[in-house]
């Protein structure tokens, strides 16, 4: 039998979760099953392309639902702490720099959270699985299809702590 793969969050990705899940199973559910109710209401479902689409939606709503819980279920939360790390984990603020470039700053985030308009990078993700567990000062390779990039660490911060 093969490990799952660990989900890591941190307790804002959770926050909006739990807070979709809400959305997802009130507001959400209650408009499909509105709509569904009015399209069996006019009749023949067989050609019913209401009944249709709102039963599609139903499953599209009921595989989302059932995939947040599962990730709430099973995610490891991710808990921040200033002190005591020096090394880069899930959770943590890194600044790294390439050659002659301004110096960047990412949040290693799990990869539910990954969001590269916001810096939010995955562990996962090319650039969070060179840069995870590394140290200040280390430079590290990341291969982005045929280019090899180096990047050097400047710092993390706000480190996290996993519990």
């Amino acid at each position: 039998m093969q490990d799952r793969e660990k989900i890591y969050l941190t307790k804002e990705g959770k926050e909006k979760l739990q807070i979709e899940l809400e959305d997802l199973e009130g507001p959400q559910r209650i408009e499909i099953a509105a709509r569904l109710k009015s399209a069996i209401e006019m009749g023949d479902l067989s050609e019913n392309a209401d009944y249709h689409k709102a039963k599609e939606d139903q499953g599209f709503l009921e595989g989302k639902i059932m995939e947040i819980k599962y990730t709430l279920d099973f995610a490891i939360i991710v808990e921040e702490n200033g002190h005591g790390q020096d090394k880069v984990t899930v959770g943590c603020n890194i600044k790294v720099q390439e050659e002659d470039f301004p110096p960047e700053t990412y949040y290693m985030v799990g990869s539910s959270e990954a969001d590269p308009t916001e810096n939010k990078i995955s562990h996962v993700s090319p650039i969070g699985k060179a840069l995870i567990d590394k140290k200040i000062g280390d430079i590290v390779e990341v291969k982005q299809g045929e280019i090899i990039c180096a990047l050097h660490i400047l710092c993390p911060s706000k480190l996290a702590q996993l519990p």
